[in-house]
């Protein structure tokens, strides 16, 4: 249980991470309220080390005093936990099994492209983009699928894979401005340029979403901060 006066459910995170961002979504499509405490960035506090001594990440969830980390670990533990409508993973066990298919390919293709783009890692920069216009191809028709003609890949609601693929949405914008490629383009991917208006216009991520002006500024400062003295 966590001690006397502290807040049932704390986030540990930054407003500039697409993973943790996951986890806000999460908490405010269930109405619960939560404590956030943002974590420096190459300061990390002792609360975090502390909670995931084994990867040292954003974001954790405290639970009650009880840590639980990895982005979409805490997004299924967030919907398991506070039950109540709207549900985030699909019902049924072939719908649910393919949304974690897609977060998974999402969470690892869109992080490695969005960090060569912002120029965070060394890479070729022409051939990220072309996994990444890959990925989108991908995503696009996995919408279609998923969606049966509604507004989200979740149907009426947002869901698990709306979570995890709206996550990147500031950051590819952001990558788009450092860059100068267009990647999300309404012509080459119009279902998923029209989802993503409406996944960042929704109640639970318009508050939230990170502006990615102040994302390119993020960028050029932590770009600073690693620069050689």
């Amino acid at each position: 249980m966590s001690g006397a006066g502290e807040p049932e459910v704390r986030l540990l995170g930054s407003w500039a991470s697409p993973f943790v961002l996951r986890v806000m979504v999460a908490l405010r499509l269930k109405v619960v309220e939560y404590e956030m405490q943002q974590e420096t960035l190459g300061n990390k506090s002792e609360l975090l080390l502390r909670s995931n001594p084994v990867h040292k990440k954003i974001p954790v969830l405290l639970h009650n005093g009880k840590p639980i980390s990895e982005s979409l670990i805490i997004v299924q533990y967030i919907d398991e936990i506070w039950a109540s409508t709207p549900a985030i993973l699909p019902s049924d066990p072939y719908r649910r099994a393919v949304e974690r298919f897609w977060g998974e390919y999402i969470g690892d293709k869109f992080s490695q492209v969005i960090r060569v783009l912002r120029g965070s890692v060394p890479g070729d920069k022409d051939k990220m983009a072309g996994e990444m216009f890959t990925a989108l191809q991908y995503l696009e028709e996995a919408f279609v699928s998923c969606s049966q003609g509604k507004q989200y890949f979740g149907g009426d609601s947002i869901s698990y894979l709306d979570i995890a693929a709206g996550s990147h949405l500031a950051w590819i914008k952001a990558v788009e401005k450092i860059s100068g490629i267009k990647l999300l383009d309404e012509a080459r991917f119009p279902n998923l340029f029209a989802w993503a208006d409406r996944f960042c216009a929704h109640p639970a991520v318009v508050d939230v979403m990170p502006d990615p002006d102040k994302l390119v500024e993020f960028t050029v400062k932590h770009a600073a901060m690693c620069a050689p003295k």
